[in-house]
């Protein structure tokens, strides 16, 4: 896939990180701005120039979480992300090295199943992605 084409927003990519055992996937904790602190969100970031969804989310991991990705597929749809100019769409993929820990960007994250995965208080904007999340489980 290429580079976005978004209508003039910003592109914002999110990922579904699933386990290297595939019955679990990561959530990430923000800790800023205010108003989104300790609600819960796919990570990823915002892309830069030139840089394709794929690109970014390999960056954004890397830099966020210290893990090092496969990029799997896009999930269905994008979202206007509420109170910005932003656009986000959101990727699997699949943790090929590196420990998940906390560089940057958040306060907390965890492993989710199937079973659990509404237990956590999501970014508006990440909703109607979870609820595709269940499909790539095993």
């Amino acid at each position: 896939m290429g580079l976005f084409n978004l209508g003039g927003r910003k592109p914002v990519v999110g990922s579904v990180v699933l386990h290297r055992d595939g019955t679990r996937f990561l959530a990430a904790q923000r800790n800023y701005p205010a108003a989104l602190n300790g609600r819960w969100e796919l990570p990823g970031g915002k892309s830069e120039p030139g840089e394709t969804p794929q690109q970014t989310l390999k960056r954004e991991l890397k830099e966020e979480l210290g893990i090092t990705v496969d990029v799997v597929r896009k999930l269905n749809g994008s979202v206007n992300v509420p109170n910005s100019s932003l656009k986000l769409q959101v990727w699997v993929v699949r943790h090929t090295g590196g420990t998940p820990r906390l560089i940057e960007g958040h306060s907390q994250i965890k492993w989710l199943t199937k079973d659990n995965l509404m237990s956590v208080n999501w970014l508006d904007s990440n909703l109607s992605f979870v609820r595709q999340i269940p499909s790539y489980l095993s």
